[in-house]
């Protein structure tokens, strides 16, 4: 049966955040794929670890989207949101900074191209800031224009420079070049119209002051951000510890899969998570979120092992070794996106705690890859157990909380 949530604006909005997001997403495949070509497996390892780095110094992006969409739905000022957007980019920017020469020696890799790597984030914040008040408004072609954009302008610069012989921080450079570039864009796009009515809005009487939603309420939401984040990345960037470089390199490829089937559904969280925001139908939006979200994961496990033939064709056959377990890697993915579902209501609701338990899962996982792990069959196997048993753990109580 369609969840009564599956209106038609929000399977428009679904439809057009999808093309959007799917354009960028497909976008950093055939990155992915490029670069292990272009690279082989030891500077694709490095290439992929600097990349699961800058995503996890990206979660301040991810928390100030939702935070700034959740504000727009409750009556937030478009000035003072952007305020505190610039606020967090600074911090952010003095963060990555002191974070390149730890993170370099933590993960085996050039300064260079770890600072261009880290480079990123503080364009992330800004872009993020444009975007959450596009997904708050319920702009949703614009936002799919943006993310798009975005997408774009991070992969094709760096495919560029990879074509032409540049290494791992070239392309990253090249990168974050590109990020900032749409960051400036999405500005003028969501500065248009910002005076425009939208029906997800419940604070029509006025904007909602700010006092008491500032870079604390980033944080909260950024530390279940950070731990959707790790969870989604730490095999990926433990890999460099208990594989060899061969090993961790075949690993990152097969980790395509998990993005894919991790990132695609994103637009149900996307489109869903203003509703979660308003009192009147937060209880229904988790429902359907996670409904939808657990049958698009079993269409992407199934599409994964149909598909997992053609591996060694697209990337080499260096890659055949996780050509078999291609399936368990979209598996884990699948797992990991019910989970963001479930994380993303507990931001909207500002019920953070939740995230205690991804917390733990998280440990867990740690423990059991330094521990026992020694082959790609047995990383993948610890992935996909801890992130099922988290996001049912989390499902369950988000629905209870939710009702």
């Amino acid at each position: 049966m369609t969840p009564r949530l599956a209106t038609p604006s929000a399977v428009a909005g679904m439809t057009m955040v999808t093309v959007g997001s799917m354009t960028a997403n497909v976008a950093s495949y055939l990155l992915a794929l490029l670069a292990s070509r272009l690279l082989g497996p030891a500077g694709y390892s490095e290439f992929a670890s600097l990349l699961a780095a800058q995503l996890v110094l990206a979660v301040p992006a991810l928390a100030l989207q939702t935070v700034v969409a959740r504000e727009v739905v409750l009556g937030g000022s478009d000035d003072a949101l952007r305020r505190l957007g610039t606020r967090c980019a600074a911090i952010v920017a003095v963060i990555a900074a002191l974070l390149v020469v730890p993170v370099a020696a933590v993960l085996d890799t050039g300064v260079g191209a770890t600072g261009a790597a880290l480079l990123t984030a503080p364009m992330l914040v800004l872009l993020a800031t444009e975007q959450g008040l596009l997904q708050g408004r319920g702009r949703f072609g614009e936002l799919s224009v943006v993310l798009a954009a975005a997408g774009l302008a991070k992969v094709v610069p760096a495919v560029v420079v990879l074509a032409l012989g540049g290494g791992p921080g070239a392309a990253l450079a090249a990168a974050a070049i590109g990020t900032g570039t749409v960051a400036v864009g999405a500005r003028v796009v969501a500065g248009r119209g910002a005076a425009a009515p939208s029906g997800e809005r419940v604070a029509e009487r006025g904007h909602r002051p700010l006092a008491g939603v500032g870079v604390a309420a980033v944080l909260r939401a950024s530390q279940v951000q950070l731990a959707l984040i790790a969870l989604s990345s730490v095999d990926l960037l433990l890999t460099r510890v208990v594989l060899d470089e061969a090993q961790a390199g075949q690993y990152a490829l097969g980790a395509v899969a998990t993005k894919a089937a991790f990132w695609l559904p994103a637009a149900v969280g996307v489109v869903l998570y203003p509703r979660m925001a308003n009192p009147a139908d937060s209880a229904r939006a988790v429902r359907s979120a996670l409904g939808v979200l657990v049958g698009l994961g079993a269409v992407a496990v199934v599409g994964a092992a149909l598909v997992a033939p053609l591996a060694p064709l697209l990337a080499g056959q260096d890659y055949a070794p996780v050509q078999g377990l291609l399936w368990a890697f979209a598996l884990a993915g699948a797992c990991l996106a019910v989970l963001q579902g479930a994380l993303l209501s507990a931001i909207a609701r500002e019920r953070t705690r939740i995230a205690l338990v991804a917390w733990v899962g998280l440990a867990v996982e740690v423990g059991l890859i330094l521990g026992f792990v020694s082959s790609i069959r047995q990383l993948i196997t610890v992935a996909v157990v801890t992130a099922a048993l988290t996001a049912a753990v989390v499902s369950v109580a988000a629905l209870r909380s939710a009702d």
